[in-house]
């Protein structure tokens, strides 16, 4: 004999299907939580590693890392040390200049300022174009190794807005972001230090 449809029945139905989908992805949720989180901190790491000197702590640990507001963005600050001397903080900054959106990049710098290199984070710039921002031995990315943002002489900008930084090649919108969020990481940096001048 067949079951008679009733609003009563779908409810029950629907109401079991709900619950056995959202059990199913709880569970899920917390089969892949650590792995996803450890995926998290060693990318962080990696990038890190890339852009400061050699460091023999844990700079993404809880005790070294903390959080910096400068002209309303709030940026993360990695410390690197060699035992108890500070070598490098590794900032994480973000613009939304990009031509597709988001950049967010990790610029490495010694205690006096100098950048020491740069890593993208993530990004969703043109295959070809402005995603060579992701490339670390790409031209562009190379020319902001070793410079400090402080040097009267060298401003946070392209060649072709009056600046110091040759533009990636048909992605001028792509290289005046990346240039946004690497002043971004050396306002935060002023700001920490103590010292130097804030780009504007």
């Amino acid at each position: 004999m067949a079951i008679e449809s009733s609003l009563r029945n779908m409810v029950i139905v629907l109401f079991a299907v709900c619950l056995v989908a959202s059990a199913a992805l709880g569970g899920i949720y917390t089969l892949t939580k650590e792995p996803i989180e450890a995926a998290q901190v060693a990318k962080t790491n990696s990038a890190i590693a890339a852009v400061v000197p050699e460091f023999d702590n844990n700079p993404s640990d809880a005790a070294n890392v903390r959080e910096v507001e400068v002209n309303g963005t709030v940026a993360r600050v990695y410390t690197a040390k060699m035992g108890e001397e500070v070598v490098g903080y590794a900032i994480e900054a973000s613009t939304s200049k990009g031509f597709s959106g988001n950049i967010t990049v990790m610029v490495g710098f010694t205690p006096d300022g100098t950048i020491v290199n740069t890593s993208v984070i993530s990004h969703a710039e043109t295959p070809g174009l402005g995603a060579k921002i992701a490339n670390p031995e790409d031209p562009f990315m190379v020319q902001f190794q070793g410079i400090n943002p402080g040097d009267p002489d060298f401003k946070f900008a392209v060649k072709k807005d009056g600046g110091s930084v040759d533009a990636i090649t048909a992605s001028t919108i792509t290289s005046r972001a990346f240039c946004d969020a690497v002043g971004s990481a050396y306002n935060v940096f002023c700001k920490i230090n103590g010292s130097g001048e804030a780009q504007e």
